[in-house]
């Protein structure tokens, strides 16, 4: 990195050595311009300068590398792979457009809003998405809709809007079971509702096919370990959907925590904070749904799955969360809102919780907690729903020496950060990063006392790409941009991060290598989450037994 003496975008003179007034600050700031890495804290040291003619190097006080985040890139064979998606409803879209197959009606929509405003830059990003060499040859939708639309976007081979020429177009499967029987499908994505996702890992590792499956990992806690030992027996390469594991900022905080620069930490605050009824997962009625066009009994699932978790939720009195005659009514709101149910959902704890804790896990390593314990309920949201739009849980990590907090909103959009703390430095992450030094640090006491480094503004500012411009079109959108969840920066260009992670995926099976966030990764998410969700329900903590590889319950409050 830079040295005082150095100018960090080319080797010019230092500041000092400029008579001519305020000359030296601007040549500073253009050059912090083209090094963002640098950020503050670089400009701190300016500052310092003036009043202090020392010369000491960043890498004394703060080291921090300034190299890219680490990328898996393209060098297998190129063999095309030929990809089959099960679910196609607000994700499964998401995930078809990420690996570079979206509707024409939906480019076109793009197209225009790049017209309406220049600052839109969605339409020229899409459009450059990389080539992942593969080709949709299978789709598989319980909606006849969103069967119908998976089949156009996945023939939309040339990427053209509304009036373009379509390829050859995809079979649609009526089960995902005709799909996994199908010779020409090598790898599935699968994007279904929660109680799905383990059933239908399960069973495409067992035809040896390829998994990208969004999180979470598991509805309950018996499969967990079924779709491990599944994945694990067949060799098939696995990716669990957090596609935040390709986030810049976050491999930047890894190795700030790795270095040692933050102290011990002791305490980690993850939050969600949403305020609309799309955000608390009141999702759209799609015109077109009856009980002609979904098949609302393989939307239910196995009878024996739901008889285990009817069984489940009555020995454990919690009656009351159980839906209507044991969840046989066909209903249009838990279709398209099957999030607010415990009957198909994980909650909060399953659907935004494991983003946080995954991110923390990447971060740190930190594994399944020892103790989680969980409060909350159904506060704002009085619409029928089962699973709480107010959550808290507390996980304990004493082998680490450290607490991770959970809170969470779903009727307040107050913005509340991703905070690691520690002994000497604290750091909030998110698609930047900042670290704030703490004023009874002991590492940094002598640069606190000789006015070099500053407690009551960052230290050190981490901004990938900060001259972009980036559209955000919804509070949805907003929510994840700002945890780095929808985009981060390659060598200065802008990639979705869901991109990345199918792009890591399909080059793990072309390299026969283990993909970032893996079966073990996704055991760790899928258990701590489990162990917040039956802390909620049975108002008892529950502990981890390491040895045993089990969930095991404290006492009741």
């Amino acid at each position: 990195m830079a040295t005082e003496q150095q100018n960090p975008a080319g080797g010019a003179q230092a500041p000092g050595n400029d008579k001519r007034p305020d000359s030296g600050r601007r040549d500073a700031l253009k050059a912090l311009a083209t090094a963002p890495l640098l950020g503050a804290f670089a400009y701190g040291l300016y500052k310092k300068k003036k009043f202090d003619e020392g010369n000491w190097n960043i890498s004394d006080v703060f080291r921090v590398s300034d190299r890219q985040a680490a990328y898996l890139e393209p060098q297998g064979d190129g063999k095309q792979i030929r990809i089959g998606i099960i679910g196609f409803g607000i994700r499964g879209k998401q995930l078809m457009r990420a690996a570079g197959f979206a509707e024409p009606s939906w480019i076109e929509s793009m197209k225009q809003a790049a017209r309406d405003n220049s600052k839109d830059t969605r339409y020229e990003q899409y459009m450059q998405q990389d080539d992942l060499n593969i080709v949709i040859t299978g789709v598989c939708d319980i909606f006849d809709k969103y069967a119908e639309q998976a089949v156009v976007a996945g023939s939309n081979v040339h990427r053209e809007a509304t009036g373009g020429t379509l390829g050859k177009p995809p079979v649609r499967y009526r089960t995902y079971k005709e799909m996994l029987a199908a010779p020409d499908i090598d790898a599935v994505i699968i994007a279904t509702p929660d109680h799905w996702h383990s059933t239908m890992a399960i069973e495409a590792a067992r035809a040896g096919k390829h998994v990208y499956c969004e999180k979470p990992l598991s509805w309950t806690v018996p499969e967990t370990y079924f779709v491990r030992e599944a994945v694990r027996d067949s060799g098939i390469v696995f990716q669990l959907g957090h596609q935040g594991r390709q986030t810049d900022c976050y491999q930047k905080a890894a190795e700030i925590i790795g270095n040692g620069l933050l102290g011990q930490v002791n305490l980690i605050e993850v939050t969600t904070n949403r305020n609309s009824p799309n955000g608390a997962w009141v999702y759209d009625i799609i015109e077109g749904a009856t009980p002609e066009t979904v098949d609302w009994k393989q939307f239910e699932g196995d009878p024996e799955r739901i008889r285990e978790y009817i069984d489940y939720m009555k020995s454990n009195k919690l009656d009351r969360y159980i839906g209507p005659d044991e969840r046989s009514q066909f209903s249009l709101e838990r279709f398209f809102r099957w999030r607010c149910w415990w009957d198909y959902s994980t909650g909060l704890s399953g659907d935004l919780l494991t983003h946080e804790f995954d991110a923390v896990n990447q971060i740190m390593q930190v594994g399944i907690p020892h103790a989680a314990t969980s409060s909350g309920g159904v506060y704002f949201f009085k619409d029928g729903r089962t699973v709480p739009d107010v959550l808290h849980t507390t996980f304990e990590f004493p082998h680490r020496g450290l607490t991770m907090l959970y809170s969470a909103t779903l009727a307040s959009s107050r913005g509340r950060g991703k905070v690691f703390m520690g002994h000497d430095a604290s750091m909030e992450v998110s698609n930047t990063l900042s670290v704030t030094v703490d004023r009874n640090s002991t590492r940094y006491a002598d640069k606190i006392k000789q006015g070099v480094i500053r407690t009551d503004q960052p230290f050190y500012n981490y901004v990938p790409g900060r001259n972009s411009s980036d559209a955000v079109t919804s509070p949805t959108e907003l929510y994840f941009a700002k945890r780095g969840l929808l985009y981060t920066y390659v060598n200065g260009k802008r990639y979705d991060t869901t991109h990345l992670h199918i792009r890591e995926w399909l080059e793990c099976i072309r390299q026969g290598k283990t993909p970032s966030c893996n079966i073990d990764r996704a055991f760790e998410e899928a258990m701590t989450a489990h162990m917040g969700t039956r802390a909620y329900l049975e108002g008892r903590t529950m502990y981890w037994d390491a040895e045993q590889e089990e969930i095991v319950r404290g006492e009741t409050a």
